[in-house]
């Protein structure tokens, strides 16, 4: 990869890895239907003028069954589960669980109708990986609350599940009004409920932080900085930022929150990274993907493994 695409392929994997510790200290405030609203909103406003450049939603027409679901599975529903699970658990432990994506996709492929052989590292590495979720699903490694845990990996399985439909129904639709139209779809959905809720207490200031550095940062400015990162090395590549999410996640817990990194943790962390790194590890022999076309960001579409990288 050039110079270039390793500041970029750095740069998005420590912001996508930042989430998890504004979201823990958001939910301290806030209600977890609070944080993803807010978090979509701001996300959905600052997209808004790359959308438009990028054509609106004339883009989309014909696609909106598939958006609908790619909206679904890849924001509304993982965004309040992870959201709601780091009530209890903590920052690392949550990103290290949605590390599993991998090893959920290698699941629903063969679900899914996928017959090409599997290669044995690929399930030495499924095994792997879920050894590592047992670990920290051992007694007190998950704050003894199950439920946050079995939230994480439903939110993982989301993850795991949009790249299908992208894969399958969006390869054409541009990338940026895709991404502004979901986050807008999702702060539509979250709107009704934060009403519903009534006034609330105007939170303190870190948690105000948090929330604009959800929005801004970790949304906004992370979704532009992945998309150039896939024109500049290629959707394949772009997908190693899954990797660095999870080391950055347990890091800024460690050092911020004072989250014990135990030998559990450690394990469990080598155990979920080794096993997805090979249970999505590419043939030797797989075809090449064509060569990247240069473009710029308005006119980036979606491509395979574009949603691999887990924004949390």
């Amino acid at each position: 990869m050039s110079r270039r695409g390793w500041l970029l392929l750095l740069a998005v994997g420590v912001i996508w890895g930042i989430p998890y510790l504004l979201i823990k200290i958001a939910v301290t405030e806030v209600t977890p239907v609070t944080v993803v609203f807010v978090r979509t909103a701001v996300g959905a406003l600052l997209l808004l003028p790359f959308a438009i450049r990028g054509g609106g939603l004339r883009t989309l027409r014909g696609h909106w069954p598939a958006v609908l679901g790619f909206a679904v599975l890849e924001i509304v529903l993982p965004w309040i589960l992870l959201s709601n699970a780091e009530r209890t658990l903590s920052s690392s432990t949550t990103g290290l669980l949605v590390a599993t994506v991998p090893i959920a996709a290698v699941v629903l492929g063969r679900l899914v109708g996928d017959r090409r052989p599997v290669a044995l590292v690929r399930w030495v590495g499924l095994l792997v990986g879920l050894g590592g979720v047992a670990l920290l699903l051992g007694p007190g490694a998950a704050g003894g609350d199950p439920w946050a845990v079995a939230q994480v990996l439903l939110a993982a399985l989301g993850y795991a599940s949009a790249p299908i439909i992208a894969d399958r129904a969006l390869r054409d639709v541009p990338a940026i009004p895709l991404t502004a139209t979901c986050l807008a779809i999702t702060a539509l959905v979250y709107a009704p409920f934060v009403a519903l809720g009534g006034p609330q207490p105007w939170p303190q200031l870190d948690a105000v932080l948090a929330l604009v550095g959800l929005g801004a940062l970790c949304t906004a400015l992370a979704f532009v900085l992945f998309f150039r990162l896939i024109v500049e090395v290629g959707a394949a590549r772009s997908t190693l930022v899954a990797y660095l999410n999870p080391v950055v996640a347990v890091a800024l817990g460690a050092l911020v929150l004072d989250e014990a990194i135990t030998v559990t943790v450690l394990a469990a962390t080598a155990l979920i990274l080794l096993g997805s790194a090979a249970a999505s590890r590419r043939p030797r022999d797989a075809a090449p993907p064509p060569p990247d076309e240069p473009a710029d960001l308005e006119g980036t579409r979606m491509a395979d493994g574009v949603t691999g990288a887990t924004p949390a």
